[in-house]
């Protein structure tokens, strides 16, 4: 059974404290949307994130694409070194379709729409790594690959892969 002064007392505290935060609202919202920015870099701060491609699905690429845009949105580009490592079938990422038949690859995802998400990840900074064992064992040619160039190759993917959590990139596999 309830005490009917224990429910007085709370009751009466409860719309006392909603008064309050109602009338500090306004403030605290005109506050909280001047800071936003601030308010996120303190959660997340600065990283160094990897992300892992290796499957030649073209959804699941985009979702992967997806995710990196959303984690720029959320950290900002200025406080993210963001770098793709691609190898084996993931190289299809960058794959221009007509080039398919001259490789050994088994699908060639760089639409246009590809190539426009891309190209807006590589304007906000993010770098991507193409694996050089891929390109010699899948005879795929670099010219065969959207917006890829020698300083784009890394010597095997799955060691820079190792070799940039060494160096403290978080890894993420979307």
């Amino acid at each position: 059974m309830q005490h009917p002064f224990a429910f007085g007392f709370l009751a009466t505290a409860l719309l006392a404290s909603s008064t309050a935060i109602a009338e500090q609202a306004p403030a605290a919202g005109a506050a909280a949307a001047e800071t936003k920015p601030a308010a996120e870099q303190s959660r997340y701060g600065k990283q160094k994130v990897v992300y892992h491609i290796n499957a030649d699905d073209p959804k699941a690429q985009t979702a992967g694409m997806a995710n990196i845009q959303n984690h720029i949105s959320a950290v900002g580009a200025e406080n993210l070194e963001l770098r793709v490592v691609m190898h084996g079938d993931g190289l299809s990422l960058l794959l221009y379709p007509d080039a398919l038949a001259s490789t050994k690859m088994k699908a060639a995802n760089a639409t246009d729409e590809m190539q426009a998400r891309i190209t807006n990840l590589k304007q906000q900074g993010v770098k991507f790594d193409i694996c050089a064992n891929t390109l010699k064992n899948r005879q795929v040619k670099l010219e065969d690959l959207y917006d890829a160039s020698e300083a784009d190759l890394v010597p095997s993917g799955v060691a820079e892969l190792s070799r940039l959590q060494a160096m403290g990139y978080t890894y993420v596999k979307p």
